[in-house]
């Protein structure tokens, strides 16, 4: 049996070009250390100048027609546009996806629809009282936790692109979904990432947000939803992704085996999809 060639599309010109290049290479990791008589990786770098190259050799976006068959794209989903134009099969987020996964005030608005909470924001504030006038301390600022008036202060001053949200106090956890996975048009694994004990009617909750939010955003291959339940018993969505996380006893690698799954056997799933 032939290996199916895999190519991983990482790196770009973006601010994301790090973080691709991360999460591109524990894909390689991955599926080079569990399912390499399957799966031949062939790695797609794109540099900061937006050049192509492949295996370390520059090459044209239309050459790779001919060397790979699917594409994992980790990179920008604008790149996906390009791969369609070329006939070639990718995984990644659509344009419409990235945007919500990159926009705090978009994912909010298209939350509502579905009727899913999120945490009260407030985009480029001209001050720290306009903040508290909003909602009070402590408050998130880009994931750190920011708990007095005069830091809020600092960091407004400091920054010219901020964006301040609410802190939930609460329990918190990270749902995982495939599509298509075990005869589920959206499969749901058990609640993974927990901060905190749930009860069956909690987990049921959480259980349905999470496939309205997969399905509502329109994720093909993977999605992961994050959480917190509130001393009330009201859900947050906090943010989503779209890649999951490969490390070992990362907590999607968890949540495979607590439905007698490998995470190997997930991601074969997700590649064999497309």
């Amino acid at each position: 049996m032939s290996q199916k060639r895999v190519g991983i599309l990482r790196g770009g010109t973006g601010e994301h070009y790090k973080s691709s290049l991360k999460k591109g290479g524990d894909i390689i990791f991955h599926i080079l250390e569990n399912l390499a008589d399957k799966y031949k990786v062939v790695d797609i770098l794109i540099d900061k100048k937006g050049i192509w190259h492949m295996n370390g050799l520059p090459i044209m976006p239309a050459d790779l027609m001919h060397k790979v068959d699917l594409v994992w794209n980790t990179s920008h989903p604008s790149l996906s546009v390009i791969l369609d134009n070329f006939s070639i099969p990718n995984i990644g987020l659509n344009s419409f996806s990235h945007a919500l996964e990159n926009s705090k005030e978009m994912l909010r608005e298209h939350m509502k629809k579905i009727e899913v909470n999120m945490p009260r924001y407030i985009l480029l504030p001209k001050s720290a009282r306009e903040v508290l006038e909003k909602f009070p301390a402590p408050w998130r600022v880009e994931n750190k936790l920011v708990r007095t008036f005069s830091e809020l202060t600092e960091l407004i001053e400091n920054n010219k692109s901020i964006l301040v949200e609410e802190f939930i106090s609460g329990k918190i956890t990270s749902v995982h979904s495939v599509p298509n996975f075990r005869e589920q048009e959206t499969y749901i694994f058990p609640i993974g990432n927990s901060f905190g004990n749930f009860s069956a009617d909690e987990k049921s909750k959480l259980t349905n947000l999470a496939k309205d939010v997969h399905e509502h955003i329109g994720a093909k291959h993977y999605l992961k939803s994050n959480f917190v339940l509130n001393k009330r018993g009201k859900v947050y969505l906090l943010d989503f992704e779209s890649i999951p996380n490969l490390k070992s006893f990362s907590h999607f690698s968890q949540a495979c085996e607590s439905v007698g799954a490998k995470m190997s056997d997930v991601v074969e799933h997700i590649l064999e999809q497309v």
